[in-house]
């Protein structure tokens, strides 16, 4: 998928790659922007994640974090661990603000949704 000013916003690109990410796994901003054909937009995916919060129907920003899989994007949910409560309750590992094995857990659009075509 390719971003298209044309058709949609980035924004809504964004938030229709983060609807395809499964319960139990997590992607990061950096993937999903290369995805979208735009890698330098990292931040630009970030941004709307926070703009996803309180979304109906719901985003699943929980599954987005940094390449680390450091749940940086925490402070924009409504409470202070909802983010890694919404991650454990998927079964995924997380300490100290980071996913645990995250290599495990994580979903790459540019290859899982390749399979999928």
């Amino acid at each position: 998928m390719k971003y298209s000013a044309k058709t949609h916003s980035f924004f809504d690109d964004v938030f229709a790659v983060v609807e395809l990410i499964p319960e139990g796994r997590v992607s990061s901003y950096v993937a999903i922007a290369r995805y979208l054909g735009a890698p330098r937009s990292a931040r630009m995916v970030g941004w709307a994640m926070n703009a996803s919060i309180g979304r109906t129907p719901a985003i699943p920003a929980h599954r987005v974090v940094n390449a680390q899989g450091l749940l940086t994007g925490k402070m924009h949910f409504s409470q202070p661990d909802e983010m890694e409560e919404k991650l454990k309750a998927e079964g995924i590992p997380v300490l100290n603000n980071q996913i645990v094995d995250f290599e495990q857990y994580f979903w790459d659009p540019s290859t899982e949704l390749k399979m999928e075509s």
